[in-house]
């Protein structure tokens, strides 16, 4: 039933409905979690059945929306014009992730129940404190704000190649199994919503700062990670449709190639924001 809030041409054409999916999906997912699994034996993996019921939850919404952009690979004929579809799907999607980082973040600070997310925690000690990881995860992030960000070759670098990494891996798995990328992109969402919480030390007058240091450049981060997505989505479906014919593998591959190296550049702009903008919070 979930999965008729919202189809795919809806969701393009008033993008900005799909943040109130986003935040209805995690919301419920969280209760959700709590109520079957807060007591039992799986509950210190809380933070991965969260992510599992928001990934079910969106996982229909992925699936037809792909399948819609396949379809415009074959409706327009433009270069540009398929781009400019297939834009519309990246910004529905890109709302879908605000809506989840919103939703995550204002229960981390509300509630301050770090169980929730304590496999997002140790993700967040390992990448901003990993000479102090114990000590991180014991304080569950409260008063820390993160090291000192200093302007660097090989800072960038190393922002850069890891979601380099993280780009290869959207591809694999939306090649592989379509929707499958919203995965990494739900995980994604949730470790950024804890940073948020952390920043603003649970106190929700500092959480609109918090929101936009990590805003500044997770979009355009996560929208590399989201064209990367359609791109993967696309060939997929085009895999299993068999459709295989000299102008429609052109078409097809075109249209890969010019997302995949769109999201790369996406990647390199977040990658200079993060170590330019993100030390003057």
């Amino acid at each position: 039933m979930l999965e008729l809030l919202l189809g795919p041409k809806r969701a393009e054409r008033r993008p900005v409905e799909m943040l109130f999916v986003g935040i209805f999906y995690s919301l419920v997912s969280l209760i959700l979690a709590n109520w079957i699994f807060g007591d039992g034996v799986l509950a210190d993996y809380m933070g991965m059945i969260v992510i599992t019921f928001v990934v079910m939850f969106t996982m229909p919404f992925m699936y037809y929306l792909l399948r819609h952009e396949e379809e415009k690979d074959i409706k327009y004929r433009g270069k540009f014009k398929v781009i400019k579809e297939h834009s519309k799907a990246v910004s529905s999607l890109l709302w879908l992730f605000v809506g989840f980082v919103i939703a995550f973040s204002l229960w981390y600070i509300v509630t301050g129940n770090t169980q929730n997310f304590n496999a997002q925690i140790e993700t967040y000690c390992y990448i901003n404190h990993p000479s102090n990881f114990d000590l991180c995860t014991q304080e569950y992030g409260a008063g820390i704000t993160g090291k000192a960000i200093t302007i660097s070759t090989e800072r960038f670098m190393t922002i850069f190649l890891n979601n380099i990494y993280v780009l290869m891996f959207t591809l694999i798995f939306s090649l592989i199994f379509g929707a499958g990328a919203i995965f990494i992109l739900a995980w994604n969402a949730s470790v950024i919503a804890v940073a948020v919480g952390i920043f603003s030390r649970t106190s929700l007058r500092l959480w609109p700062l918090g929101l936009a240091k990590y805003m500044v450049h997770g979009l355009p981060e996560i929208a590399a990670y989201f064209v990367a997505a359609v791109a993967g989505g696309i060939l997929s479906m085009a895999i299993v449709k068999q459709d295989f014919s000299k102008d429609r593998i052109k078409d097809v591959l075109h249209d890969f190639i010019t997302l995949v190296f769109i999201a790369i550049v996406l990647l390199f702009l977040a990658g200079v924001l993060e170590v330019v903008l993100a030390g003057r919070f």
